[in-house]
């Protein structure tokens, strides 16, 4: 089945706790501070792989969460960076917030961005040492990373993309000029979802086509089955709009579809057509088409049945979607991708001591401050100190 909606839950690896040691010696009884840094967590990264063609991976598996950061130890040694996830999706994949908002298209191949990242790790006891606190026996814990609800879109990339009612015979000719094999048969809707096609033409060179549902009066309202993959139109250089020309009503049928594309939006009424009139085999003349507009760039009678005139159409396609394609228009690539201002520096820091915990800076409420000191490792009967009170964890 064809996926190209998801939603998923990413969440960054935390920090790693900063060492708590100190040096000791053979003739060094007292060795200073030596506790190193902790390791800074891992980050959840999303990257456009071209082999993909849909969200299928993400229908069984919706939860993603990076590594931890690696403690600090000894001797200043500081903890291992948290290895970072990285999830492959389909060129085209639009990423959303949790209310929709388009934070990120990845339109181009190879393309990445960073969806969480990783919390800092804490610092280590060393990192406190001043000349009149030369043995600091607390070190920091490690940061949360952020946790992230995304919903994914795929957008269809394709050179052109078929369009029309049902059963105008558009999975037959994509069948007829490219590789796909969709389902074909003699009742409405046997495509149900989005299929791709490459067509391979002269000098190597390869075009994508698309071929969605079909569309009826009303689907941009959302009517019938194609309402929801008319956003797969929307990155096609061409449209080519198949008519089944032996019901003899091409242009009623050209105008009902167009208006659908006009009513949608996102471009599609000034997208450039090319018209097919399927099954000239069943018709004892040419077909006739009187529709005048300039988005219409050339008519095309082809036969699906017997082959006949389906080497021209192909020839048409790649003189009409030449190779310098421009490059879409879409929201640059961030290296770090953010989903809202960047917080300031927090409000407390954890600090972990010999005997348990030290919350400095100003404490949070009681349900921040209690998930905050589960997630460092608060454990029962361990002791916390808050505003200089000391509890005892229950």
């Amino acid at each position: 089945m064809f996926n190209d909606r998801a939603r998923i839950q990413v969440r960054a690896g935390r920090g790693g706790d900063g060492g708590l040691s100190f040096r000791r010696e053979k003739y060094v009884p007292k060795g200073g501070p030596d506790g190193g840094d902790g390791g800074r967590g891992g980050d959840v990264v999303a990257a456009a792989d071209p082999a993909l063609r849909d969200l299928s991976a993400f229908r069984s598996r919706k939860r993603f969460a990076a590594a931890r950061g690696g403690d600090g130890r000894g001797t200043r040694k500081h903890g291992a960076d948290g290895e970072s996830i990285e999830l492959a999706v389909p060129v085209g994949t639009q990423i959303r917030d949790a209310e929709g908002a388009l934070l990120v298209d990845l339109a181009a191949p190879e393309a990445r961005v960073v969806l969480a990242r990783g919390g800092a790790g804490g610092r280590g006891n060393a990192r406190f040492a001043t000349p009149t606190r030369q043995a600091p026996r607390f070190a920091e814990t490690g940061l949360p990373g952020e946790d992230r609800e995304l919903e994914l879109h795929l957008k269809l990339l394709a050179d052109a993309a078929l369009a029309g009612l049902p059963n105008a015979g558009k999975s037959s000719l994509l069948r007829r000029i490219s590789n796909a094999k969709p389902k074909v048969a003699e009742y409405p809707f046997t495509t149900i979802a989005p299929v791709l096609g490459t067509v391979d033409g002269p000098d190597r060179r390869q075009l994508t086509v698309a071929d969605v549902p079909g569309l009826i009066e009303g689907a941009s309202e959302g009517a019938g089955l194609g309402h929801e993959f008319l956003a797969h139109l929307e990155r096609a250089r061409l449209l080519v709009h198949v008519i089944d020309a032996s019901e003899g009503d091409a242009e009623q049928r050209f105008r009902a579809i167009d208006a659908e594309l006009g009513q949608y939006g996102a471009g599609l009424d000034e997208r450039p057509q090319l018209v097919v009139l399927n099954k000239i085999d069943l018709l004892r003349a040419a077909p006739h088409f009187g529709v005048t507009d300039e988005r219409i760039v050339g008519v095309k009678p082809v036969s699906c049945a017997t082959g006949e005139g389906v080497e021209e159409l192909k020839r048409s396609l790649f003189f009409l979607c030449p190779e310098a394609a421009a490059e879409p228009d879409v929201p640059g690539l961030p290296e770090f991708l953010e989903y809202r201002p960047v917080p300031p520096r927090p409000r407390f820091r954890i600090l972990r001591t010999d005997d348990g915990f030290r919350v400095v800076g100003k404490p949070p409420g009681d349900e921040e401050l209690e998930e905050a000191l589960r997630a460092a490792g608060v454990r029962a009967g361990t002791q916390v100190e808050v505003g200089g009170e000391v509890l005892e964890w229950e």
